[in-house]
């Protein structure tokens, strides 16, 4: 039954249907999990929903308000792995617990909605990869066409803010790439095609409404300034960003609503500004394979090569330096830096610092989420004890840091331990504690006297029985008295009927059998009623005290955050150290002039796969780009290498950007603002664009975007078309970027056509990767060359992929008979000489006069004796 129509009346309905329907009410879109006993159960629309999603049986039982209550439910035990399920398919879930007493009241026992689970909000360990975030993302559109951003992890300590054009809003998104992302119920239905057109190009995020009452720019402000314990964001210099503090104020509000409290982890505000990264448009992330293959994988990728860390943390620091690389070079200049002092061997020793430093990272918790889950209060027991291990390495770590780097002297400032946070986890939690408080054993032995007790009591309960039967029988001297315990009747002296003569007078009969009696002293009442509720009261007093630690840890939480940190950026550093020895890179080096240049470049991802096929070595190759060099027109066949040519200089010069060494013998690299690319042929069915449409935008997105400091790939522009449209656009194409753009341009055609560009155009060379005939077969020398090359080798490609021989036999006659027909009409066309000047229209006299008012400063009168006067002359 769909949930609208069961009756709004609450008193129609049964307590604990009653009791649901509330806490329904204020989640109505949201799938609520009321805890009955051992279960979450759901109910009515809920119930039909998940029932489908999770493909589990739904039931019936019972009326309420005269209509039968439906549903389902999952074990409390396994709930991670239903949440899990459902988060992969976008839906949120609102946990609700039993917070009261059995029994304590008349009805149904209290219940509370305790945290909602979302896509951009996960902080449970099993629903989050260790290895990547989950982030959400506030979306606001404000004035004067800009958009503003706010987004967080909830398990990071990071908030951060920017504010872009409207129409660069898919590519922020793109680059950010949340799991969720939040904006205004009064967006225009224009704003939320553009946002659901922006989830389909990128990887999946759920779209969650907000009312637009939330995105207030006043409000968003004050509550940054409270969040960050100061008067004003002046220190982050994020004053007078409205939209984005109108997007922080949902994301802040709607963080603190899942969670069901304030996230006073959070403590670092970061302003991203465009102009400050350098831009890494989707379409770049994808041809690159960043972080996923072009078939959606995860690996092997560039980050799988490169992501060998030993910790969580650290592997999401190093995947945030990968897909946000900064324009300015002294970040990127303090880890080489870094990375070469963690390569120099101290003197006195024969131990490479990275070696060492990341033997002792290894089996490091996650200190970064666990501080988080600390101030949330989600921490578990096992945590804790991982918390206190990593505590005790940082000693360790401290002195194996060489001390001339800045970088690393500024990690080794981070790396004290929170005073006392050590020994207050070393006193409360047990070596080995139970996964989860409700289960007990948690609290450690000797650090409370109650708790002692109470477990003393249920532990020792045999031996208090034993002890009091052979006190009784000496002191009675009924030989066979036994001391025994039964669920029903509690603790009981039974006495056979022969011996009831000797019973003493403190013996309260308790129930009669009929050959003994069972008795009671005062001595076994006391310590039943402490015996039975042992348990329980041990159970509630271990609960008690972990909060109670949790409130002590809450003054170590900006420490914890600080040394997470550190202990991220080190394990990031040692893992560019390892892969730089590991590969054979080398150190950039970074100018100021203009210029890439790369002697004995090597795609880092297919040097690895070769290597694992043992199919042989990667031919390097050189390349030189400068004021005077700024296009390669590269030919050559197919299967020779121009795509893993192209891909590798954009992936070097990357690997620079981010401060790490690179798959080359040298590389200098001046300033690079962007990395575009255009590679590959596919369509977008999606949104009805066909493979020439989608091959035409991305490269009018990258004419449009693209400057001098630019590096551009485009691969066999033009193909989606017919010869003559597609070979006229590649050298339009051409020209644009080399005449006016003046980016650094690698373009990869099989136009032979366009080989005569660089002879009019003087920063363009010709290069060619090599290839060699015997006979009809081809081999791929992968070596670029100076100058164009020879032919295509399309027929022997076909050959190679198993194409019939008479195919290929056709193919061939008919390439031999177009070739001597074009040789003899080829027509003298110039494809770059630039288009005729086309006349500028004559100016009207209406247009004339318009173009000479001010309308700031004309008066009211003025402006309408102005409108009547164009009125006339246009008459």
């Amino acid at each position: 039954m769909d949930q609208r129509v069961v009756s709004a009346d609450f008193s129609q309905h049964t307590p604990m249907m009653a009791q649901y329907l509330r806490l329904k009410a204020d989640h109505p879109d949201t799938l609520l999990f009321y805890r009955m006993g051992d279960f979450y159960e759901l109910f009515w629309g809920d119930a039909e929903k998940a029932a489908r999603l999770l493909d589990i049986t739904l039931t019936q039982r019972g009326q309420s308000a005269g209509q039968p209550v439906v549903m389902c439910g999952v074990p409390f035990h396994a709930v991670d792995t239903y949440l899990g399920r459902l988060i992969k398919l976008g839906e949120s879930v609102a946990i609700c617990e039993q917070v009261g007493e059995v029994g304590a009241s008349k009805g149904p026992v209290e219940r509370k909605v305790m945290r909602v689970v979302t896509p951009g909000t996960l902080t449970d360990s099993e629903l989050l990869n260790d290895r990547s975030e989950s982030l959400l993302l506030s979306v606001h559109a404000g004035a004067r066409n800009f958009v503003g951003l706010a987004w967080l992890s909830v398990t990071g300590a990071d908030l951060h803010l920017a504010e872009c054009p409207s129409d660069a809003l898919e590519a922020w998104i793109g680059r950010i790439a949340p799991s969720e992302v939040l904006y205004s119920a009064e967006v225009t239905p224009a704003f939320e095609n553009r946002l659901k057109a922006a989830r389909g190009a990128t990887s999946p995020f759920t779209l969650s409404i907000r009312p637009a009452w939330q995105f207030d720019g006043a409000l968003g402000e004050r509550k940054l300034s409270e969040q960050l314990a100061s008067a004003s964001l002046a220190a982050w210099n994020a004053e007078g960003l409205a939209n984005a503090h109108a997007a922080a104020s949902a994301l802040l509000g709607y963080a603190e609503h899942t969670q069901g409290r304030a996230l006073t982890h959070l403590q670092r505000l970061v302003v991203e500004r465009d102009g400050e990264l350098i831009e890494l448009p989707p379409t770049t992330r994808r041809n690159l394979e960043l972080v996923q293959t072009l078939r959606g994988e995860d690996s092997p990728t560039m980050f799988s090569l490169l992501d060998t860390c030993m910790t969580g943390m650290g592997s999401r620091l190093l995947k945030r330096w990968l897909l946000a690389p900064r324009r300015d070079r002294s970040e990127a200049q303090a880890r080489l830096e870094a990375i070469a002092a963690l390569q120099a061997t101290p003197a006195g020793s024969t131990a490479l610092p990275w070696r060492t430093l990341r033997e002792q990272l290894k089996h490091t918790s996650d200190v970064e989420r666990i501080a988080a889950r600390i101030a949330l209060r989600q921490v578990r027991p096992r945590e804790l004890v991982a918390l206190r291990l990593a505590l005790a390495k940082t000693g360790q770590l401290a002195p194996g840091l060489p001390a001339f780097a800045s970088l690393l002297a500024r990690i080794c400032s981070d790396f004290a331990a929170p005073p006392g946070c050590a020994e207050a986890l070393v006193s409360a939690i047990k070596p080995d504690p139970s996964a989860l408080v409700r289960d007990g054993g948690v609290i450690a032995t000797g650090h409370d006297a109650d708790l002692d007790e109470l477990r003393a009591i249920s532990d020792n309960c045999d031996d208090f029985l034993l002890k009091l039967e052979v006190e009784e029988r000496e002191r009675t001297g009924i030989s066979n008295l036994r001391v025994q315990f039964n669920r029903v009747h509690g603790f009981y002296i039974e006495v056979t009927q022969s011996m009831l003569a000797k019973v003493p007078d403190n013996y309260r009969r308790r129930q009669t059998l009929k050959n003994a009696e069972r008795f009671i002293t005062p001595e076994l009442k006391a310590f039943e009623d402490k015996a039975l509720s042992a348990q329980d009261r041990a159970l509630a007093r271990e609960k008690f005290l972990y909060e109670q630690l949790l409130d002590e840890l809450q003054a170590h939480v900006p420490a914890l955050t600080r040394l997470a940190s550190a202990l991220a950026t080190l394990d990031a550093l040692c893992t560019l150290a390892e892969r730089a020895h590991t590969l054979n890179w080398r150190a950039p080096s970074f100018v100021a002039h203009p210029c890439i240049e790369i002697t004995g470049g090597r795609h880092p991802v297919v040097e690895a796969r070769l290597a694992e096929k043992s199919a042989g070595n990667f031919i390097a190759n050189d390349t030189k780009m400068g004021p005077q060099q700024r296009m390669q027109v590269i030919t050559g066949p197919n299967m020779g290498g121009k795509s893993t040519y192209m891909r590798q200089v954009a992936i070097i010069v990357l690997l620079a950007s981010i401060g790490s060494h690179v798959p080359a013998t040298a590389c200098r690299l001046g300033p690079i603002d962007a990395i575009h690319t255009r590679i590959g042929a596919a369509d977008d069915l999606a949104n009805a664009q066909s493979t020439f449409m989608l091959e035409m935008t991305e490269a009018a997105q990258i004419l449009h975007g693209a400057s001098a400091q630019s590096l551009v790939l485009m691969d066999e522009i033009g193909r989606g078309t017919s010869t003559f449209d597609g070979l006229a656009l590649a050298a339009g194409i051409a020209a644009q970027l080399h005449d006016r753009t003046k980016a650094f341009t690698l373009f990869a055609t099989h136009y032979f056509e366009l080989t005569e560009f660089p002879a009019t155009h003087h920063a363009a060379v010709n290069m060619h990767v090599s290839a060699t005939e015997s006979g009809r077969d081809i081999v791929f020398l992968h070596e670029m060359q100076p100058g164009p090359a020879s032919k295509s080798y399309g027929i022997q490609v076909a050959r190679l992929a198993g194409m019939p021989a008479a195919v290929v036999n056709h193919a061939r006659q008919a390439l031999e008979a177009l070739e001597a027909q074009q040789t003899q009409t080829r027509a003298q066309v110039d494809l770059f000489a630039p288009p005729p000047a086309v006349e500028a229209p004559a100016i009207s006299a209406v247009e004339s006069a318009l173009a000479a008012l001010d309308p700031d400063a004309m008066s009211p009168r003025e402006a309408l004796e102005a409108l009547y006067s164009l009125k006339r002359l246009n008459a």
